[in-house]
């Protein structure tokens, strides 16, 4: 019998940065260990979901491709739903960042920079 060792949802990791958050996309992932001892890390994009001792993993693929066309919208789009967290972070930024501040973002469509 497969087991599965490790089973990881679909997610965006977000990455903080002074007056800027990035998302990096992680897909989800499936690792097991086949009957015969290989282990295997599936993805919904898996290509190869054939044992060596020929069981064939398709249907774990396939159920990862169900759910993450199922996800829900805050999962897959992360950034319209943290207006609050941003807006926290941006005070922060204002408050270690001051105007005039040498690692402080300068807006390039303001027209202004803080080169003195």
């Amino acid at each position: 019998m497969t087991r599965i060792i490790k089973d990881i949802e679909a997610h965006y990791e977000v990455h903080e940065a002074p007056f800027s958050r990035s998302y990096e996309w992680h897909p989800a992932s499936v690792t097991l260990v086949c009957d015969c001892g290989e282990r295997f890390t599936l993805t919904a994009t898996s290509t190869t979901t054939t044992c060596r001792c020929g069981t064939d993993h398709g249907d774990i693929v396939r159920n990862i491709q169900m759910h993450e066309d199922r996800l829900p919208n805050k999962t897959i789009h992360p950034w319209h739903h943290d207006a609050q967290e941003q807006e926290e972070q941006h005070q922060q930024d204002e408050v270690t960042y001051p105007k005039g501040s040498p690692w402080r973002y300068n807006d390039v469509t303001s027209g202004t920079t803080n080169v003195e």
